[in-house]
């Protein structure tokens, strides 16, 4: 099994999302810093710069934003690569006016309010309301508002990954939550298809944040994975 194990997190999201992971996994793991860049590119590179020589990488969200980016930069240093609800595809129009929505609010002293109104979309019905909906909205205020901004920004700006899919040649893991309403199951599907060999797994109980909903499922996924 790989030793060294670099993960990514999404928006908002601080080491907390891969806590109940890294603690199944008998992997050397870190969560890296996404919070001060503005771009994708920067992202990657304060990454790299900071990870071991080789490694296993996972992203979830933003985070495989950022490890498709990584296969950019430095693909002959990755091992392995998880991408957990996430997508190859930029931002539609729609999803633009949507992200302009929340800085606008944030703008107005609503961050609070905003990432609130988030949480919805990212944790599955029977999970609002719980100790894990609590854990994820504390996790978005301790990242709190300017890191917010520098990660929309980046995320909007993004570039599309679908062209870089075919050139993957690593282990891969897609993995993706059953009721995912932010990254649906068609996205994960198109990143499976795209990657030579790549695996791809559905997560029950979950929505878009499985590392925290069922973690139980994410590290079995994950030990097979590593010992591809």
């Amino acid at each position: 099994m790989t030793s060294a194990l670099v993960l990514l997190p999404g928006l908002i999201c601080d080491e907390r999302l891969w806590r109940d992971v890294i603690s199944g996994l008998d992997a050397q793991s870190s969560v890296a810093d996404l919070t001060q860049d503005d771009t994708m590119a920067a992202m990657a590179a304060r990454t790299l710069a900071a990870a071991p020589p080789r490694f296993a990488l996972a992203g979830l969200s933003m985070g495989g934003y950022v490890a498709l980016e990584i296969m950019r930069q430095a693909p002959e240093r990755v091992t392995h690569l998880a991408l957990l609800d996430t997508s190859a595809r930029p931002d539609d129009d729609a999803r633009r006016a949507t992200r302009r929505k929340g800085i606008e609010m944030v703008g107005q002293g609503k961050f609070v309010g905003m990432s609130r109104g988030l949480l919805m979309n990212l944790i599955a019905p029977q999970h609002m309301g719980t100790e894990i909906g609590r854990e994820v909205q504390a996790m978005s205020e301790r990242v709190g508002q300017v890191a917010y901004l520098n990660q929309q920004v980046a995320i909007m700006n993004r570039a599309d990954s679908r062209p870089l899919l075919a050139s993957i040649k690593v282990p891969t893991l897609v993995g993706v939550g059953e009721v995912d309403k932010m990254t649906p199951l068609e996205l994960a599907e198109e990143l499976a298809a795209g990657i030579e060999g790549a695996e791809l797994v559905r997560f029950a109980d979950s929505a878009h944040l499985p590392t925290m909903e069922n973690p139980k499922a994410v590290v079995a996924a994950m030990q097979g994975w590593l010992r591809r």
